[in-house]
């Protein structure tokens, strides 16, 4: 659906400036991810209104999408699925209240996980060089560790799932 819907808009696109740069292709991937992205932030955010939890939502979506910035992590095939599968993350994630202990043992595995997969799966996805993704690393790292002072539960939750999705499957 969202394919169909991008492939239509960068068409458009094109048949109206037929001499951008840019291909069909390359515009129906931008329009993709405008798409899925603005999807997932307005979903995510009117779920937080009616639940009553607009912060918590706001923290763990913006946590979560921080650190994804600068350690990647697995990405779904399906647009569709990764708006509904995000929204829903983000929402539960809202609801995170653990006690102090859990919630630095989850910033601890969220390090470890990030000191030991971060960068993971961005070789194609950012135009970074390599020699570069030590530092991305250290961001990561960073982020986690501000959080180790920060103790907030939700923040904690979010990295920890962020961290999850750095570790790849075997194959």
């Amino acid at each position: 659906m969202i394919e169909a819907i991008s492939l239509r808009v960068a068409s458009g696109i094109k048949s109206r400036v037929p001499e951008h740069p840019a291909s069909v292709a390359v515009l129906q991937y931008a329009v993709k991810l405008f798409i899925n992205t603005f999807s997932i932030i307005a979903f995510t955010l009117l779920v937080g209104v009616f639940t009553g939890r607009l912060m918590e939502t706001a923290v763990a979506m913006g946590a979560f999408a921080i650190l994804r910035q600068v350690s990647g992590g697995y990405h779904l095939k399906s647009s569709v699925l990764c708006i509904v599968l995000s929204t829903l993350a983000f929402t539960l994630l809202s609801y995170a209240d653990f006690n102090t202990v859990t919630t630095q043992v989850m910033n601890g595995a969220a390090f470890l996980l990030a000191l030991i997969y971060a960068p993971s799966r961005i070789e194609k996805q950012t135009r970074i060089p390599v020699r570069y993704f030590k530092y991305l690393k250290l961001i990561a790292l960073g982020i986690i560790t501000v959080s180790f002072f920060i103790g907030y539960s939700v923040l904690a939750a979010a990295l920890l799932v962020q961290a999850m999705t750095l570790v790849r499957g075997r194959g």
